[in-house]
């Protein structure tokens, strides 16, 4: 399982080193090797139960990637098979295939199977060939272009049974062709062995992603109690940077998507691409850099958005593209990560010390393991796991420095309020003049609001509401004083028709006209006129009687039988039906009795061919 994690980064720091030089990141032809230098046959004795089989392999590069089994043997029986150059077994991207080569006997009769794995997660096809000396062949496909079920058994790398039976030399022939990184470290366990080393392997991957879940679910209960969104960020950031990890060991493939082959390859980029968004956005975040350096925080949205794009544009590029632009891309996004920590802490802001000192351990585990992959430092525990241990360290660093961020924050906020209230206890005589002029202009705003609310938004006429109110003052002053007081029921004759006819713009339009001519021959009689709902008006008339009553009416009726509405290029004559009612005032009358009164003559005036005047009572009647 280790093997499996620290190659699976090998393809990623491998893409990132070789996507410098071009986008289809194909690297160097295999260095020449003495084809006369033999390797040794490998011997599987008793004492043997695991075993790395670099010092033993050959390899042939079909640089076509057409040759078969029949061809590969033919270029094995010729010599065409070479030793590893300097015994490594990452190549880089390569075109066509790879053809390793390994002889072996058995010397071992209790242990004539044996577990033959690839500790490298990311292989597209693996063909593995054995070849007996009484000229059977024993053949196994495998590799992430096929379903996880088609493993030998199930683990995160590729894995094949392989049958040495004790005696005669048995030749194994592996063929690796893939779009992603060409790394070939093979291992032969016998069970008892592969068991014991994938559940040590299991145990430190399980330990590895326990910090991660702890540091998740801390943090994750401080984010959802002080909603800072630099916790969240950091939760997505921990969360895409253990997918990828997930992703590259293979664990992706063998826990989410076993049936997916597609989506394996899918999930390189993807993971990639979101891990570096929520590394972005938490360093904007946690550097505070919108207000700390302008520039900074905008060279970082330009990455998110690139990451984002090429996240959604992975899905259709090919693996060769999408996975080594992305790959190379974060060498670009952790040292730009690393530049604006350094400008923002030179700029005197304390909690970036710790950040920056995470990520520079970040950087260096990610750096040393690089080396590694190139054959730069050699392999010891520091330099494979340096990822790991880089990573788990950055981690824990910037919990940390959340925390400390938010300590500091806090004080902060303690300073300004205490400054607050200094401030606030000089100004409250100043605030309290303020509040008082405040007070005044509310109560004028009140009243001009109050005198809103009782006008008709589209006639600018009182409301019927406040006719009411009114009306009932009018009656008990009328009755008080022993006036007469009249009522008029207006109603608009075929208003319909109108709306109907020409739209409720154009009716509308009417209704302001009509309120209009109204109001202007209302204007010398000191009357209360509303709008009682609709196309109907109504109207007070304190101090007249019901002949100067019936003179007011049917001088409104004249006027705007006159006067046509001009709208919209049109002209329309309007007209209309009034009811007049003289109130009998003892003190008890009611209005709503006296509306019902002027609302029958207003019927009565409709009844009997509208555009006219009528008195609820049989009496003489004005007509037009």
């Amino acid at each position: 399982m280790k093997g499996r994690k620290l190659s699976g980064w090998r393809g990623v720091l491998a893409w990132l080193a070789l996507a410098s030089v071009s986008v289809a990141l194909h690297a160097a032809p295999l260095a020449k090797v003495d084809p006369d230098a033999a390797r040794p046959v490998l011997q599987l004795d008793i004492q043997t139960s695991r075993l790395e089989l670099t010092p033993y392999v050959s390899v042939y590069h079909d640089l076509e990637g057409q040759d078969d089994l029949v061809a590969a043997r033919k270029v094995l029986d010729s010599g065409g098979f070479v030793a590893l150059p300097d015994n490594k077994t990452a190549f880089g991207f390569q075109p066509g295939a790879l053809w390793f080569h390994v002889r072996m006997v058995n010397s071992n009769a209790r242990e004539p199977r044996w577990l033959l794995v690839q500790k490298y997660a990311l292989s597209d096809h693996i063909e593995v060939h054995i070849l007996h000396a009484d000229g059977r062949v024993d053949t196994h496909i495998g590799g992430d272009a096929l379903p996880f079920e088609a493993r030998s058994i199930r683990y995160r790398m590729p894995n094949f049974w392989v049958n040495v039976p004790p005696g005669p030399p048995v030749d194994l022939l592996v063929r690796v062709s893939s779009q992603s990184s060409m790394q070939v470290p093979l291992w032969l366990y016998t069970p008892g062995a592969f068991a014991e080393v994938s559940r040590d392997a299991q145990f430190g991957i399980g330990l590895y992603y326990g910090i991660l879940l702890a540091l998740f679910f801390y943090n994750l209960v401080l984010w959802l109690r002080l909603h800072d969104p630099s916790y969240f960020w950091y939760l997505l950031h921990i969360s895409a940077f253990g997918l990828v990890l997930f992703t590259l060991n293979g664990l992706g493939f063998e826990y989410l998507w076993p049936k997916s082959p597609w989506l394996a390859d899918k999930a390189v980029p993807l993971s990639i691409c979101l891990a570096q968004i929520g590394m972005q956005q938490f360093a904007r975040y946690f550097l505070e850099l919108r207000q700390r350096w302008r520039l900074g925080d905008l060279v970082g949205l330009a990455m998110i958005a690139f990451f984002v794009v090429l996240g959604v544009a992975s899905v259709w590029l090919p693996y060769r593209i999408a996975t080594p632009l992305a790959s190379a891309a974060v060498f670009v996004s952790i040292a730009w990560i690393a530049i604006e920590a350094i400008v923002v802490t030179a700029r005197g802001y304390k909690p970036a010390r710790i950040f920056l000192l995470a990520w520079a351990l970040f950087l260096v585990g990610t750096g040393m393991f690089a080396a590694l992959a190139f054959g730069v430092l050699p392999k010891t525990f520091i330099t494979e796991y340096g990822v790991q241990i880089g990573s788990a360290t950055e981690m824990l660093l910037l919990s940390i420095a959340l925390s400390y961020r938010y300590s500091a924050l806090r004080h902060e906020n303690e300073r300004i309020i205490r400054a607050g209230r200094e401030e606030l206890a000089q100004k409250v005589e100043q605030r309290t003049s303020e509040l008082r002029l405040a007070l005044d202009q509310l109560g004028h705003a009140h009243a001009r609001l109050r005198e809103s609310s009782q006008r008709d938004s589209l006639t600018g006429l009182h409301t019927r509401a406040h006719f009411m109110d009114r009306f009932q003052q009018l009656m008990n002053e009328a009755h008080r004083l022993h006036q007469p007081l009249s009522l008029l029921m207006i109603d608009l004759d075929h208003f319909k028709d109108i709306n109907d006819r020409h739209g409720h713009l154009v009716g509308d339009e009417c209704l302001r006209f009509s309120a209009h001519i109204l109001g202007q021959a209302l204007r010398e009689h000191s009357a209360l006129f509303a709008r009682f709902g609709g196309e109907e008006f109504v109207v007070a008339l304190p101090g007249k009687d019901r002949e100067a009553a019936l003179r007011v009416a049917e001088t409104l009726r004249q006027s705007l039988d006159q006067a046509p509405c001009e709208t919209a290029g049109l002209k329309i004559h309007l007209t209309a039906s009034i009811g007049v009612h003289q109130l009998h005032l003892d003190g008890g009358t009611q209005v709503a009795s006296a509306l019902q009164q002027a609302d029958e003559a207003l019927y009565r005036a409709k009844a009997e061919g509208r555009n006219c005047v009528r008195w609820d009572v049989d009496l003489p009647t004005h007509t037009s």
